[in-house]
């Protein structure tokens, strides 16, 4: 097809629309369906479920708009150079940020649950632990899960990826321990549920990400045995999902970490 007054094609007309489109418009999609989730307007199923689809069409777009860039500079024209340019870095943006994600699902075990004691984990109290806790720990393509329930399956997915997590002792009484770790919540912009020195144990829930999703912790704080400081135990918990990639343990090593810190002294 000729444009009748310039003789040039309209072909890569709508080759650069399309890629503008696919590249820029992929993102932005993904952007709504974030804010619609965290808004409680849209199932995070739906959200999450459509960001494979929609790498594929920024790809697409990425590809369409590199054609647009490639016919601007050989016609010379730098300045409409720039609009398939952009459409590239951002739709390029998007995809590395999603496959850094998928890739990361890969490489940390496919569960949701982290805890310093595989054994007795800390009991939530106040805030209720989901329902379909431990009902999804695929067995992937490890031979050795496949005949173990849930439970085992999470235990050696935990053990093995997470073995650096451990209880820690901090040399203060389980009443100042527990002030300590308030304080710590409140510098995080946690949503406190409840903090109870005379039991040792405290419970809050932290927001993440634009989904808004909703983690809890708990921590057990009870006396060291040989007399001196306090035993510190948590665990994080999200409510939603399957695979948390990685974010309770990266929560509870950083959380336990700066607690101690601030303990030190």
């Amino acid at each position: 097809m000729t444009d009748t007054v310039t003789g040039q094609s309209r072909w890569p007309r709508w080759i650069a629309l399309a890629g503008y489109v696919l590249a820029i418009g992929a993102p932005l999609v993904a952007l709504v369906m974030a804010l619609a989730t965290g808004a409680g307007w849209l199932g995070w199923e739906t959200s999450l479920g459509s960001l494979r689809n929609l790498s594929y069409a920024a790809m697409g777009g990425i590809g369409l708009s590199l054609i647009a860039l490639v016919m601007a500079l050989f016609r010379r024209r730098w300045l409409r150079s720039l609009v398939p340019l952009a459409a590239i870095l951002v739709g390029g943006a998007f995809v590395l940020l999603l496959s850094y994600n998928f890739g990361k699902a890969t490489v940390v075990p496919p569960i949701h649950d982290v805890t310093t004691d595989l054994t007795s984990p800390p009991e939530f109290l106040t805030l209720s632990l989901r329902a379909d806790n431990r009902e999804v720990v695929p067995a992937g393509v490890d031979p050795r899960l496949e005949p173990l329930d849930n439970a085992l399956r999470w235990r050696i997915y935990h053990s093995e990826a997470y073995g650096d997590i451990a209880p820690i002792v901090v040399p203060l009484s389980v009443p100042d321990t527990i002030a300590a770790a308030e304080r710590l919540v409140a510098e995080r912009g946690w949503e406190l549920a409840v903090a109870d020195p005379a039991s040792g144990r405290l419970e809050a829930t932290e927001t993440v990400s634009l989904y808004r999703f909703k983690d809890d912790v708990v921590l057990r704080v009870t006396p060291n045995p040989d007399g001196t400081g306090s035993v510190v135990n948590m665990r994080s918990v999200s409510r939603v999902g399957v695979s948390d990639l990685g974010v309770n343990a990266k929560r509870v090593r950083a959380f336990l970490r700066d607690l101690q810190a601030a303990t030190a002294g």
